[in-house]
């Protein structure tokens, strides 16, 4: 009996082992190719990392953040494709806020309680994105007609799609909030986000405007 335990302990033992030569030859592999694979299966358990290495439930605050301003950069690359033919001249800075958007992402996957403080310069959010922000708000709010009613959705395709981007800022401003609260998200963060649904809003004004389509005005017992 103590014969086929220790058999078979020996057997686990080797099984290790070659299964750690396997992985070390394929990363090996890859990068020889100069190509890693896109699936590690590192999260076919339901947890993932962070950017601080910490290993998360993908239901985690931090990863509900990060799907929230995923799918709202999602949505800006497709307001960007109808904004393409000209007539809306906002492409420019709607990547420029998806550029953003991802460096917001860093910096949520690295919440300053568990990453080092390399890892925390490496994702330093610069407050001076939500003075442009503004500054662009600004200056497509002077492009507008005042606003006297309740605006609904709607405009042209373009106008109601960056309706719903901003829908999809607010959620995403709600899932930052708890992070923020914690201490886990930078001022400026929340200030760009929060701002962000502004933006969005004078922007499917002027898209409207600029494709010589009709808002719509909420009318109280329609």
């Amino acid at each position: 009996m103590l014969k086929n335990s220790s058999s078979l302990s020996f057997l686990k033992s080797r099984f290790r082992v070659s299964s750690q030569l396997l992985t070390i030859k394929r990363n090996e592999s890859e990068r020889s190719s100069g190509r890693l694979k896109i699936y590690t299966k590192t999260g076919d358990k339901g947890v993932t990392s962070t950017f601080s290495g910490q290993r998360l439930p993908k239901d985690d605050s931090i990863f509900q953040a990060l799907g929230s301003t995923d799918l709202l950069s999602s949505t800006l690359g497709h307001v960007r494709e109808f904004c393409n033919d000209g007539v809306v001249p906002l492409p420019q800075q709607l990547k420029k806020i998806q550029c953003v958007l991802q460096d917001i992402g860093s910096h949520i996957a690295t919440p300053p309680s568990k990453a080092s403080l390399t890892k925390q310069e490496r994702t330093t959010i610069d407050p001076k994105i939500v003075e442009e922000l503004e500054k662009w708000i600004d200056e497509l709010d002077n492009l507008l007609p005042p606003l006297k009613n309740f605006v609904l959705p709607s405009g042209g395709k373009t106008a109601t799609l960056l309706h719903v981007a901003r829908s999809f800022c607010r959620e995403a401003e709600r899932r930052v909030v708890p992070l923020y609260r914690e201490g886990n998200l930078d001022q400026a963060v929340y200030k760009y986000v929060n701002r962000l649904s502004d933006y969005l809003f004078v922007a499917a004004r002027y898209a409207a405007k600029q494709e010589g389509r009709e808002e719509e005005i909420y009318i109280k017992d329609y």
